[in-house]
């Protein structure tokens, strides 16, 4: 049996390199909502993270909100924040006019995203009339607006409407090449998925980071159906960790951590160390991942 005992993610934090972690949290619709998302953001922002991200309602309803939400993190923690975009339901104008909302608001950084259909996750995108034709072409304009670190998806499973892997890659380098900073992966619970996206960006000639987006399962009954309804998959070893724990939060909570921990530690062992971590407006179980990463709050 081997011992190996120089695993990155038993090394002490100076003599590993530095983690970089950001985290996704979305706009909260109710006021007993609201005052759960700052409770996370105030625990999580002394971690130091990268930046912080809020998503977009679908079709953009909620892009007041996100704007609001992503100047206070900023001024209120002193954290960096990212402001979902997406194309959907709005002419390039009027995505535009958002984009200098942001700049005027002094949020330099951008996840931009081609978005669903308003018709359902499952129904083809269709553009709207006058609108960005998909998210390559969004951070075209983005960056024609000016310099803005942006981020863009990427998937380890190949998004649902992509052909193949060709055109899933070279769907990816476009975003890329058009300005993109680096990809941000859906979320994903085999690593071997990640890291066979890692060796098709590369052999594509992809240089820029591939961050893989890590999803603690709060509720494995939610994150089924959220895996269900983007393309992601829920491989049977993970299904049957968590079979007959609806009743038993308490078990349920200690599998989810052993699991997310699993994730990210073989995936530390592995040379990442860039994580963006999906959090749901919740901050226990990252505060425990974040510590086994190394890092603690200031």
């Amino acid at each position: 049996m081997s011992h190996d005992h120089d695993r990155a993610s038993r090394r002490s934090a100076k003599d590993r390199p530095e983690l970089q972690i950001s985290f996704e949290f979305f706009p909260p619709k109710t006021d007993v909502m609201e005052e759960k998302f700052w409770d996370s953001i105030h625990k999580l922002a002394p971690l130091k993270p990268r930046f912080v991200s809020v998503t977009y309602g679908a079709g953009g309803s909620t892009r007041e909100r996100t704007l609001r939400m992503v100047s206070k993190v900023k001024t209120d923690t002193g954290v960096d924040a990212a402001a979902h975009l997406t194309c959907v339901g709005a002419t390039r104008d009027e995505v535009d006019e958002v984009v200098r909302g942001y700049q005027a608001a002094g949020i330099s950084r951008i996840v931009a995203l081609r978005g669903d259909s308003p018709a359902g996750v499952g129904m083809p995108f269709v553009q709207h009339p006058g609108g960005y034709e998909n998210a390559a072409d969004l951070v075209a304009g983005i960056r024609r607006i000016g310099d803005f670190d942006i981020s863009v998806a990427a998937y380890p499973e190949k998004h649902p409407q992509s052909a193949n892997w060709d055109e899933e890659i070279d769907n990816l380098k476009r975003k890329l090449d058009a300005g993109a900073t680096r990809a941000i992966t859906q979320m994903f619970f085999d690593n071997d998925d990640y890291f066979r996206l890692l060796d098709r960006a590369a052999a594509a000639g992809i240089t820029a980071s591939i961050v893989p987006g890590i999803q603690p399962i709060h509720s494995f009954k939610l994150i089924s159906s959220f895996a269900a309804k983007c393309g992601a998959s829920i491989p049977p070893w993970l299904a049957s960790r968590f079979e007959g724990l609806d009743d038993d939060p308490e078990t349920h909570a200690l599998v989810a951590s052993a699991v997310a921990a699993e994730q990210v530690l073989e995936l530390v062992d592995a040379g990442i160390t860039e994580f963006h971590f999906l959090t749901l407006n919740r901050s226990n179980l990252v505060l425990a991942l974040a510590r086994l990463l190394g890092r603690r709050p200031d």
